[in-house]
């Protein structure tokens, strides 16, 4: 069993804020998690805290991206660890933040070689300039992450160092949880004409987990690969704390098996966690939820 390696990662810098003057919570899920118990409960062998950046809401110079430059700065840092980690023989295990770390993540282990991407989130983060108005507003990269693993938009977050290519292909990234494409004002439909396997909420709910990981197993094909986890993908009666949370969701427990199961695979060269608002979770409730998933999950290894 690879010991694990956790990585506090307290980025809100893809998120944009939801109404003058708000700087997104989610650079406090980490120390929120810990402070529930996380540590005690998945154990690591070592903690490796990045330093909070810094979020600004104004248009920078040479990009369209929100926050990119910084961005860039946060995700060279997070890779640097997370290639470490695996060099090391641990799993790494990011707890952001949002989801533009997962930028970070994939530049990292790619370095060993071609990845797979199991991709679980509520929504697709498939924007991209082919299908919004780059030029009327800043794009979002936490809106953006799968487009931006894919190759997808500006080279500030779609080229890095030792990397040809994207960061993952198309035909070997599995999306688990979308609930918004089957409805006809869909913002990403471009999505459906790739070669990424979709299996989308309502999918989830009628096969069941063990027919979704069937399915995710077959894209993979032996492959190595990361594992990404919005905790968007439940529904918002269960998990209100995100910053667009909606309904339907998968199911708690569906969710655990299905994870606790893509862990466990040796294939599985880790996992990261984001889009936790503790702003939005005044008791700590929510955050207990989590660190009680991420124990259930972590368990199998």
């Amino acid at each position: 069993m690879r010991e694990i390696c956790l990585i506090r990662a307290p980025s809100n810098l893809g998120l944009r804020p939801l109404r003058p003057g708000h700087v997104p919570g989610t650079w406090r899920a980490p120390q929120a998690l810990s402070e529930a118990g996380l540590v005690e409960v998945v154990a690591p062998a070592r903690v490796v805290d990045l330093e909070r950046p810094a979020y600004s809401t104004e248009p920078q110079p040479g990009t369209r991206l929100r926050n990119g430059p910084a961005i860039r700065r946060f995700n060279l840092a997070l890779a640097e660890i997370v290639a470490g980690a695996i060099g090391q023989g641990e799993f790494p295990l990011i707890i952001g933040g949002d989801c533009s770390i997962l930028l970070g993540a994939l530049a990292a282990a790619r370095r060993s070689g071609p990845l797979s991407l199991v991709h679980v989130d509520g929504h697709s983060d498939f924007r991209h300039p082919g299908n919004y108005d780059a030029n009327a507003a800043l794009g979002s990269a936490a809106g953006m992450d799968l487009a931006l693993a894919t190759g997808r938009g500006e080279p500030l977050l779609t080229e890095w160092p030792g990397i040809v290519g994207s960061l993952v292909a198309d035909e070997q990234v599995v999306q688990i949880g979308e609930r918004e494409s089957r409805d006809a004002d869909f913002a990403w439909p471009d999505i459906s004409s790739s070669a990424m396997t979709l299996i989308d909420v309502f999918a989830v709910r009628e096969l069941g987990a063990a027919r979704v990981l069937e399915r995710t197993r077959a894209t993979l094909a032996r492959s190595l690969y990361w594992l990404h986890l919005d905790i968007d993908v439940l529904d918002q009666t269960v998990m209100p704390a995100v910053d667009s949370p909606g309904s339907p969701g998968i199911d708690p427990d569906d969710l655990a098996a299905i994870l606790s199961a893509l862990v466990a695979d040796p294939a599985c060269i880790g996992v990261d966690m984001s889009i936790f608002d503790p702003d939005l979770d005044p008791t700590g409730d929510l955050a207990a939820f989590l660190v009680s998933l991420l124990g259930r999950v972590l368990k199998q290894r």
